[in-house]
């Protein structure tokens, strides 16, 4: 595993008014898992678009197994032997599984007729290499997030891909998900693929890779052997300071009571929950993924409809069931899923930030763009959003910067709770602590928080009080000074004992 497969030597690349990558150096060795990390915007997309032949580099040089490489397209890269799979993965959902391995590529018996059994039996040979096992004849609409991405690798082992960039590879994978995935990593390492991990996850970062490279600022830190250093080492590496508390919770005054959720039914999954919320006060939701947290929060905020149940803010029973009547009550949502439920990813920072409050910069539906505009650099200013001005696309932004967007939108309705769904997925450590920081000050001002986290370690640390869901249901709520992770597992694994 010794032997260089890649170097990258002093890689430099410039955009209009910023410089991306400064003399970066990447050496890549054949058969080893090798993790990047960095801050969003530290350049780990960028050096990765100049491997894949995306972005052509402005200065240095790119060694390939001994002789120096220039890259002017994708094209050029996939024939060199390099497949990235990007977090939004690049499939069409309306083909089968087949078609999209040889997409480009197509058997053929002659020249205008496809040769359908070798393109299906070649596609079974390589599916069954990544240890999936499906009719390779299924639309790619119908598989789970975690089969596409074993699709995806698939599909790189089909054009003999000596090299796999994988970016953000579980950020939408349940626990078994990751699990596979891990296995599949591995068993490309034994066969003397080298895989290039990208991840916000640390401990995802310690358990599969063998080296790690950091960047910072468009600027390699180091380069480490994974099992010589540990997660704070990394961390302050990547933020250039230590984190001393990862999970700022300050002690806050708890309130009279905001939200009373009572007896909530909602489709198949959500049965009878019950749960209170104070003022001040941050309450946490954890359950394993499909516990239905996400859901009860969809039926109190009025996207999904109850079918029993009833929802109090602040005294006020909700009479009419729908968003636009939770959001005069004071109620804000931010989902899961930002870049499809959050956010209006080819509209502006200006529009993005005012969605949830045009009635209070409207006149007889008339805009008032002098409003909208204190608005919006109010908010930015306020969450330090990184961002050109007002008018750049959030499409553009970071992933952690498009995240404060969402959390604007919804500061800006003056909320007296605020449910935060997977506040934290998929941006970096130092946004996550600015995330951290906001909660901590909101609930400060009497704001409550409700707070969805698959991330056991970050429910504990900002919690009040905790929430344990399974299969619809609230099985049991833990103080602060009694949480861990211990007692929520008891907690979910208590419930499946009862069943057998």
């Amino acid at each position: 595993m010794d032997e260089e497969l890649l170097l990258m030597r002093n890689i430099t690349k410039n955009f209009p008014g910023v410089q991306a990558l400064k003399n970066v150096n990447l050496t890549l060795r054949k058969g080893e898992v090798h993790a990047l990390i960095g801050e969003n915007g530290a350049g780990k997309s960028t050096l990765m678009k100049i491997l894949s032949g995306v972005y052509q580099k402005d200065g240095g040089s790119i060694v390939w197994e001994g002789k120096e490489l220039e890259l002017h397209s994708p094209m050029q890269a996939t024939n060199a032997g390099t497949s990235i799979i990007y977090q939004e993965l690049n499939l069409m959902p309306n083909m089968s599984v087949a078609e999209n391995i040889f997409i480009g590529r197509e058997r053929k018996k002659h020249r205008f007729i496809l040769n359908e059994k070798d393109t299906i039996l070649e596609a079974e040979r390589y599916i069954h290499e990544v240890g999936l096992n499906i009719d390779v004849r299924t639309k790619v609409e119908e598989l789970s997030i975690a089969k596409r991405q074993m699709v995806e690798v698939a599909k790189a082992l089909s054009v003999r891909a000596k090299l796999i960039v994988m970016d953000e590879p579980t950020s939408s994978l349940t626990d078994r998900e990751i699990a596979i995935l891990m296995d599949v990593i591995r068993r490309l390492r034994t066969q003397g693929v080298t895989v290039v991990f990208i991840s916000h996850k640390l401990s995802e970062v310690f358990e599969i890779s063998d080296r790690v490279t950091v960047l910072r600022d468009g600027e390699c830190i180091d380069t480490l052997v994974t099992k010589d250093c540990d997660e704070s080492q990394l961390i302050q590496m990547m933020v250039g300071r230590p984190l001393t508390d990862i999970f700022p919770k300050s002690e806050v005054p708890i309130g009279d009571t905001l939200l009373e959720v009572r007896n909530l039914c909602a489709g198949k999954l959500v049965k009878d929950v019950s749960f209170e919320l104070k003022k001040g006060e941050i309450l946490g939701f954890a359950g394993l993924v499909g516990a239905g947290r996400s859901e009860v929060m969809r039926a109190v905020f009025g996207v999904d409809r109850l079918t029993s149940g009833k929802i109090i803010i602040d005294g006020q029973t909700l009479r009419y069931h729908r968003p636009s009547e939770s959001i005069k009550k004071g109620l804000g949502f931010m989902p899961e899923d930002r870049k499809l439920q959050g956010l209006i990813l080819g509209m502006a920072v200006r529009e993005n930030t005012t969605l949830a409050s045009l009635g209070e910069i409207s006149n007889a539906c008339i805009i008032n763009s002098k409003k909208e505009r204190e608005v919006s650099l109010n908010y930015i200013e306020k969450l330090s959003i990184k961002t050109t001005g007002i008018e750049q696309k959030v499409n553009n932004l970071s992933g952690g910067n498009q995240q404060k967007v969402v959390i604007a939108k919804w500061l800006a309705i003056k909320p007296k709770v605020l449910i935060l769904d997977e506040p934290t997925r998929g941006i970096d450590v130092g946004a996550k602590k600015e995330i951290y920081a906001l909660m901590g000050k909101l609930a400060a001002e009497g704001v409550g928080i409700i707070m969805i986290s698959s991330e056991l370690p970050e429910v504990i640390g900002m919690s009040d009080r905790i929430v344990v869901m399974h299969e619809g249901c609230v099985r049991g709520t833990l103080d602060r000074k009694e949480a861990s992770q211990e007692a929520i597992m008891n907690i979910i694994l208590r419930e499946n004992m009862r069943k057998v």
